[in-house]
């Protein structure tokens, strides 16, 4: 699979002009190919394994927040970065043993899982509250992404500085406003 996924970029240099015979080229193809293995190694993640252990807070039951994930992922579309960061916020279930929460670094390990594949950003915000309100049941999830998109920056409108902003909420931030207004107030402190 390798050899075959360099010679498509060897042939893409052709159609492009160029002659991946020069120096400056000879090693593109293969660095290429692994560039691109390693941005799109998310489907290997086992996102209920980085989700799977859990600790006791105790009495705590309030909003958990982790903010300012940076993130880099390929747009499916044009095959083109998109970097940005990821706040991920939830409030914890109550277990028989007391309020269930993920550790701190497992919440970047679900982002990061699911923004190294080819993806597009709407569809990576929802995957991830998917993933949260699948694995750890809580009370109610939120999600917010804002990303700068390649495709609109070097190609196209050519807008450096546009960013998309994408959210997800369920449970209590969905259907109370008060708590999603709460929460939003929370990420944006957080962001800072």
């Amino acid at each position: 699979m390798s050899k075959r996924a360099e010679q498509g970029v060897r042939n893409l240099l052709i159609a492009m002009g160029e002659d991946p015979a020069r120096e400056g080229l000879l090693d593109t193809p293969a660095r290429v190919v692994r560039a691109m293995r390693e941005m799109t190694s998310g489907h290997a993640d086992d996102v209920a394994k980085i989700l799977a252990v859990t600790f006791d807070s105790g009495q705590y039951d309030e909003v958990i927040v982790v903010a300012g994930i940076s993130f880099v992922s390929m747009c499916e579309h044009h095959l083109l970065p998109f970097t940005g960061h990821a706040a991920v916020a939830y409030l914890p279930s109550k277990g028989p043993n007391g309020h269930r929460v993920v550790g701190l670094s497992k919440i970047p390990r679900v982002v990061e899982a699911f923004a190294r594949r080819l993806q597009l950003q709407e569809r990576m915000t929802t995957q991830i509250a998917d993933a949260l309100e699948a694995h750890l049941e809580p009370r109610g999830v939120a999600v917010v992404v804002e990303a700068e998109h390649s495709c609109m920056v070097c190609r196209g409108v050519r807008k450096a500085g546009a960013k998309m902003g994408t959210s997800d909420m369920r449970g209590t931030f969905r259907q109370r406003p008060e708590a999603r207004a709460e929460v939003l107030q929370l990420i944006d402190r957080c962001s800072r």
